[in-house]
């Protein structure tokens, strides 16, 4: 058994690192309103005078019924029909699909993950059958393996006996993909109950395929709890089978992580996406003008050594092009990669311009409110400095940078404002301030934020406080 700190710990480095995918099975998809294996061949085992509640096979019911009619029509009807209804929202599925996580596995028919992929603006290739593995969509962001076909081609759909039989004839090559990935990657196993005979085919396959060689994946299991009634005899009993189960499924190589509700996994997905998140500092701030103690000269190499030394640390800027600051926030971070990351841009700068042109104030404010807003979704910590424009000739505070603030704020996002270079940034501290409570982190730093102006020692402040967190 994995506790729930190993995942969070375990998971958010693999989808840092790059290597993380999930392997998502009926349950993820059963919030939006669609049902299970034994929901959807409830009806059609009653035709063949089967009670569902009773069969623990249910691969086999399916095979009865195509047996029993000579075709699987009725079969791909069902299909069609518990996977094509209106879904609800599905915070779970949201989460997994914002994540930077370039590889996800489902047994599902539904186009839930896809779906969630298109909606968080990723471009995803979905794969359902072996021709597709063949060819490789470019510029794509994510692949999904479809591994027992789509609700689109029902008849093709793998849910009977001869269906897995075949299996291995018909879709060989998915085998050896997923036999790659499991060797490469840490999966997260989620919506599987365990009891499903569909993922016994499944962990039979990885286990042909790896042998003693498996790496640690990871599966949520919720505890056997005493229903209503239930005598402790069997309550025992069904406590023991599973205890039995989660020990079986270290043979694969998956560490199960307990729980006592469903919905604390959504909680641990949004633990490992603050985590994830933690590593991307969005740094804000414009400077149409530099008050003593702050000359442009000082504003620029604070701007720099920030960005440098964070990046130097393994940490991902993301830069809206600040007046004044924003190309030294570049300049330091392109420094840093060009020097120690080999070069990897993009793990370590995301530059993200605001639209120009936009004549109209009211659409420009509302599409500059949804931008920042994006921007601060996928980062961990906000870094808020200087933040003055000019407007109609005269020097304010840039509301812009402000706002910024809120959406951080709102967001729970770790927020750090260089008091001492004034303007939006000293309004921020002097707020944080008032609601210290809040900010428990900025304790032991809110006099040095406010006081020191020399640029290294702004940094190192910063960097203590950035890589206190992280040890957190």
């Amino acid at each position: 058994m994995a506790s729930v700190n190993e995942l969070i710990r375990n998971y958010s480095k693999a989808v840092q690192e790059g290597y993380a995918a999930v392997f998502a099975g009926a349950g993820l998809s059963r919030s939006s309103g669609y049902v299970d294996w034994k929901s959807l061949l409830k009806p059609l085992a009653q035709e063949i005078g089967l009670n569902i509640d009773k069969e623990n096979d249910l691969v086999a019911v399916a095979q009865y019924y195509r047996n029993e009619r000579g075709n699987r029509a009725a079969i791909n009807q069902a299909i069609m029909e518990a996977f094509t209804n209106e879904t609800k929202e599905n915070e779970n599925i949201n989460i997994l699909t914002r994540l930077a996580i370039d590889t996800y596995w489902t047994t599902n028919y539904d186009q839930l993950l896809e779906n969630g992929l298109r909606g968080n603006n990723r471009k995803v290739e979905v794969k359902v059958d072996k021709d597709q593995l063949a060819v490789t969509l470019h510029d794509r962001d994510a692949v999904l393996y479809k591994m027992h076909g789509d609700v689109e081609r029902p008849a093709d759909a793998v849910i009977t006996k001869d269906d897995y039989e075949r299996y291995d004839i018909k879709r060989p090559l998915f085998r050896t993909a997923l036999q790659g990935d499991l060797i490469s990657k840490t999966f997260l196993f989620i919506g599987f109950s365990f009891e499903d005979p569909n993922l016994d085919y499944i962990l039979s396959r990885i286990h042909t395929l790896l042998n003693e060689n498996e790496r640690d994946h990871y599966c949520f299991f919720k505890r056997v709890q005493k229903e209503k009634g239930e005598s402790d005899e069997d309550f025992a009993y069904r406590k023991i089978k599973q205890d039995l189960r989660e020990k079986d499924l270290k043979r694969y190589g998956i560490q199960a992580v307990f729980v006592d509700k469903y919905e604390e996994i959504t909680d641990i997905l949004k633990k490992i996406e603050n985590v994830v998140y933690m590593n991307n500092v969005f740094i804000s701030g414009s400077a149409e003008q530099f008050d003593l103690p702050w000359s442009k000269e000082s504003a620029e190499d604070l701007a720099y050594q920030l960005s440098k030394t964070l990046v130097n640390r393994d940490y991902k800027i993301t830069s809206g092009f600040g007046l004044g600051i924003g190309s030294s926030i570049i300049n330091g971070a392109l420094d840093e990669i060009y020097t120690t990351k080999y070069r990897h841009i993009n793990e370590h700068l995301c530059l993200r311009p605001f639209p120009q042109g936009i004549a109209n104030p009211a659409k420009r404010k509302s599409l500059f409110t949804k931008y920042r807003y994006e921007m601060l979704t996928q980062t961990g910590i906000a870094i808020f400095m200087f933040g003055n424009k000019k407007k109609d000739g005269v020097i304010i505070n840039a509301d812009g940078c402000w706002e910024e603030y809120e959406i951080a704020k709102s967001l729970g996002k770790i927020i750090i404002p260089l008091g001492s270079t004034g303007y939006i940034a000293k309004e921020i501290l002097e707020n944080i301030k008032k609601n210290i409570s809040d900010f428990t982190y900025l304790s032991d730093y809110v006099s040095d934020l406010e006081s020191v102006v020399n640029p290294n020692d702004l940094v190192n402040i910063v960097a203590n406080i950035v890589d206190s967190l992280k040890q957190n």
